[in-house]
C-alpha cells in the first residue's frame, strides 16, 4: 500500500506544477489581451467609417476605371489566413482553418485554383502539405504594427494587378468577446459593392467630395486593402489571448478538480493502510494471549 500512496503523491505534485504553469499562462494571456482588445476597438471605426466612405465613392465612379474596383473572370484566388504562432488555445486556430478549407473547397468546385498566403504557424502547417503555398508570415503576430499590414499588401497586390490572380480573400477569427471569436472570410479584391442602388443609405451623410471622386479613390483604395488586411490581423491577435486565456482557466480548473480527485484517493488509501495495520495489530495481539 505505501507504494501505491507514493505515485499517487508523485501524480499530485506533477499535477500541481503544470496548475502552476497554466494559471501564469492564463494571467500573460489576460495582460496581452487587454492591450489587442483596445487596439482593436479603437481601430474599428476607423475602418467601419473607410468602408462607408469608400462605398460611396464607389457608386459615382465608373468601376472599370479602377482595377481595385473593376470584376474580372476569376481563374485563380488568393487567400491570406491568419492563425496564431502557437497552441494552447481551444479551437481558436482549428475553427478558423476550417472555415478556409470550407472556401478553398467552394473555389475549388468552381473550377478556380487557390493559392494560399499563411500567417502563423498553425496556418502554415496544417495546409504545408495539401495547399500551393506561395507566402508564410511566422511569428509576425508576436509583436506588430500597421507596418506589417503594408508589407503583407505590397507583396500581394501587384500580383492582382498584374492579373496573376482575380481575388484576394482574409480569413481570420473576428474577435468579439474574451469567450467568444467568429471564424470569418472576408473578401478584400476586387473591393466589394456594399450598396449597389446607386443611392446614399438613409440616415448617412451624403459627402461633397474635393478633388474628384476617380481621384480620393485611387487614394483610398489601396488604403482599403491594408486597413482590411490590418484589421484581421487585429482581430487575430485579440482573439488568440481571449481563447488562450479562456483554455488556461479551463485546464486550471481541471487540474484543481484531478488534484481533489487524487486527495480523496489517497486519503482513502491510508485509511486503507492504517485499517490493515491496526488489524494486524489486534490479530497479533490476540494471538500472543492465546499463547499464553
Amino acid at each position: 500500500m505505501g507504494a501505491a500512496l507514493r505515485d499517487i503523491k508523485r501524480k499530485v505534485r506533477a499535477i500541481e506544477k503544470t496548475k502552476q504553469i497554466t494559471r501564469a499562462m492564463n494571467m500573460v494571456s489576460a495582460s496581452k489581451l487587454k492591450f489587442a482588445q483596445t487596439r482593436i476597438e479603437d481601430f474599428r471605426p476607423y475602418a467601419e467609417k473607410l468602408l462607408e466612405v469608400l462605398s460611396s465613392l464607389s457608386q459615382r465612379v465608373d468601376p472599370s476605371h479602377h482595377p481595385f474596383l473593376a470584376i474580372r473572370e476569376v481563374k485563380r484566388a488568393r487567400i491570406l489566413l491568419a492563425t496564431s504562432d502557437r497552441g494552447l488555445c481551444g479551437g481558436f486556430n482549428t475553427n478558423v482553418i476550417r472555415v478556409a478549407e470550407r472556401l478553398m473547397k467552394d473555389k475549388t468546385a468552381a473550377g478556380v485554383e487557390v493559392e494560399l498566403v499563411t500567417i502563423g504557424k498553425k496556418g502554415r502547417d496544417s495546409f504545408r502539405k495539401k495547399r500551393n503555398i506561395v507566402g508564410q508570415y511566422i511569428d509576425a503576430l508576436r509583436l506588430f504594427d500597421i507596418g506589417l499590414a503594408r508589407r503583407i499588401a505590397d507583396e500581394t497586390v501587384p500580383a492582382f494587378l498584374s492579373g496573376a490572380y482575380d481575388e484576394l480573400y482574409i480569413v481570420f477569427n473576428e474577435f468579439r468577446s474574451v469567450a467568444s471569436q467568429k471564424p470569418k472570410a472576408l473578401q478584400i479584391l476586387p473591393v466589394p459593392a456594399v450598396d449597389a442602388t446607386g443611392e446614399e443609405p438613409v440616415g448617412k451623410l451624403a459627402y461633397v467630395y474635393e478633388p474628384s471622386e476617380d481621384e480620393i479613390l485611387s487614394k483610398l483604395l489601396p488604403a482599403y486593402v491594408v486597413v482590411s488586411i490590418y484589421r484581421g490581423l487585429l482581430e487575430t491577435s485579440a482573439g488568440e489571448h481571449g481563447a488562450r486565456m479562456v483554455a488556461m482557466d479551463n485546464a486550471t480548473k481541471s487540474c484543481q478538480d484531478f488534484i481533489e480527485t487524487l486527495t480523496l484517493q489517497f486519503n482513502k488509501a491510508r485509511q486503507s493502510s492504517i485499517t490493515a495495520e491496526l488489524m494486524d495489530i489486534v490479530g497479533g495481539t490476540e494471538a500472543l494471549a492465546k499463547a499464553q
